[in-house]
């Protein structure tokens, strides 16, 4: 995410080379490349539900990765198209899965987990965090495929524990069982998804429509060239993608009263999901473009040396107090400050050679990973502070807000391209101003979206209602590539200006929509009232 960009831009012959594509096309891959490793998840699911189990199909995504990564170190066209696919492939084994797995480590209503998920959740953005100050430079200054080549093997290394920790990962993410005695009488007797698409009428005439589309496209694009090379991909996501349209108009005309008006409110809570992606993922495309080639980046030692040590010695002041205070987070907080002194460290003795000296672009990709790990808590105490006071903020609430305050983020990119077009670069201090808003955005979304899922959706389609969260994930990833492709032809500013205008009012909206969508919903405690109500006991009808 940090490398791909600025690699795919870089001149063929500058001293580390790269593709020299320009600004429109490699935007438009980064688009189809996030898009896939999201989408990727629902056929990685599904392998693990119905042959691998998660343990199994973590691992195998893991290797996937390996291998992407160890090919993309290769300097030649087919390795990095090889290594792509196999990426991929992998985190859509990996992803679904392994939180999965997590969740699997606790026993229902077990108060840990949610401190599980949160360890999970930190863990994965320290990596990303270190992933941004160690191997960003060293692809940007050295050489890309050292860049691609090292992260294969900090892939390698956690692989390696995970292998070795198998022992205590027993009864959790096993492979299903295979006979009908232990699939239960309603798993025979049931008929799959396939067939009833063939007995429903009308889902059986949209999939055709669309299949047929799709298959029209992809062929008369890459075949006849009738079209632009993109719509082989589209022709063949909207083939794809025409199964499980027709998949959701069977589940839709199965479901009645209350779980339909809720699936409906799952509809609208994919649309949040899809503009909030389109939005925060031009960091990795457009913004991080935008770092390299129009900000000023020269900082002093002596500015540097402060930032750092001031923000290890507050991390480690605070996990010191709550040390004292005997809190179970200390360790985490002085944990932080080791590893912050650590990255420094690395860097001052790998990278940072002049005074001042001038921060690599990919640096900035470790901002949103350093602000949810030292903000997480913080939004996190808001929200309860609002339940403790009885005016506890509903999920749908908290993602509309998210996406309002993401959105806000980027008045401060048409900030910073408005001091670029009157003195020909703009200051760091609006990326981070930018990555800020943007994080405390994702805080409000993304934690709440996946428990919103899995209270709302059906739960005889649980899992299925979870890969189409991936799909509209994904989906947002590939408006975020095709929003910043446009701005090469309509303007940064323009674009930036236009995405802070539209979130904040479909996030606005979506608050104002609150009150008749709880009638939908009906709150996720009542269907569970519901279901537990015993037989011959009266309820008053919900609608």
């Amino acid at each position: 995410r940090a490398l791909l960009v600025l690699f795919l831009t870089a001149s063929v012959t500058s001293g580390n080379a790269g593709y020299g594509w320009s600004s429109e096309d490699a935007l438009g891959l980064y688009g189809w490349y996030t898009m896939l490793v999201y989408v990727a998840s629902i056929p990685g699911g599904i392998f693990a539900d119905k042959l691998l189990g998660q343990k199994k199909a973590v691992m195998l995504g893991g290797l996937l990765l390996c291998a992407g990564h160890g090919v993309l170190a290769v300097n030649a066209l087919w390795a990095f198209y090889t290594g792509l696919g196999l990426i991929i492939a992998g985190v859509g084994f990996l992803k679904p899965n392994i939180s999965t797995m997590v969740g699997g480590l606790y026993k229902q209503g077990d108060e840990r987990r949610d401190l599980g998920f949160y360890i999970f959740y930190i863990g994965i953005n320290l990596g990303a965090f270190a992933a941004g100050l160690v191997i960003g430079p060293l692809g940007e200054n050295v050489n890309w495929h050292y860049g691609f080549g090292l992260a294969g093997i900090g892939m390698f290394i956690g692989q390696i524990f995970y292998m070795w920790g198998q022992k205590y990962l027993k009864g959790v993410g096993e492979a299903p069982e295979r006979t009908a005695e232990m699939a239960g009488p309603s798993a025979t007797n049931e008929p799959s998804m396939m067939s009833k698409l063939f007995k429903n009428k009308l889902a059986l005439l949209v999939t055709l429509i669309l299949l047929g589309k799709g298959v029209y496209l992809a062929v008369t694009g890459y075949f006849f060239n009738i079209y632009s090379e993109d719509h082989l991909g589209y022709g063949i996501l909207l083939a794809v993608m025409s199964i499980f349209i027709g998949f959701g108009i069977v589940i839709y005309s199965e479901l009645v009263g209350i779980e339909r008006d809720r699936v409906k409110v799952l509809l609208l809570s994919f649309l949040v999901v899809i503009v909030f992606w389109g939005a925060f993922e031009q960091a990795g495309g457009l913004m991080n473009l935008y770092a390299k080639e129009k900000t000023n980046r020269m900082i002093t030692l002596s500015l540097l040396n402060g930032i750092f040590i001031g923000g290890i010695g507050l991390l480690a002041l605070y996990g010191i107090i709550q040390l004292i205070k005997k809190k179970s987070t200390a360790m985490y907080w002085l944990f932080g400050a080791v590893g912050l002194g650590v990255t420094f460290g690395l860097l001052r003795y790998l990278e940072i050679k002049t005074d001042p000296w001038e921060v690599p672009a990919t640096v900035f990709q470790s901002v949103n990973s350093f602000f949810i790990f030292t903000l997480a808590t913080a939004v996190g105490a808001i929200w309860l502070k609002r339940k403790m006071k009885g005016s506890e903020a509903s999920s749908l609430f908290k993602m509309a807000i998210g996406v309002v305050i993401m959105g806000a983020g980027f008045f401060f990119m048409s900030a910073a391209y408005a001091q670029y077009e009157s003195i020909g670069s703009s200051a760091m201090y609006w990326l981070l101003l930018a990555y800020l808003f943007h994080t405390l955005g994702e805080l409000c979304l993304s934690p709440v979206s996946l428990s919103f899922i899995t209270k709302l959706a059906p739960v005889k389609y649980a899992s299925l209602m979870m890969g189409i969260y991936f799909a509209a994930t994904g989906f947002g990833n590939k408006l975020a590539g095709e929003l910043g492709s446009l701005s090469q032809s309509a303007g940064e500013f323009e674009i930036f200006t236009g995405i802070a205008i539209t979130c904040i009012i479909f996030g606005l909206l979506i608050v104002a929509l609150l009150k008749p969508l709880k009638r939908l919903t009906h709150g996720a405690e009542d269907l569970q009232k519901e279901e537990n109500v015993k037989d011959g006991e009266k309820e008053p009808a919900l609608a």
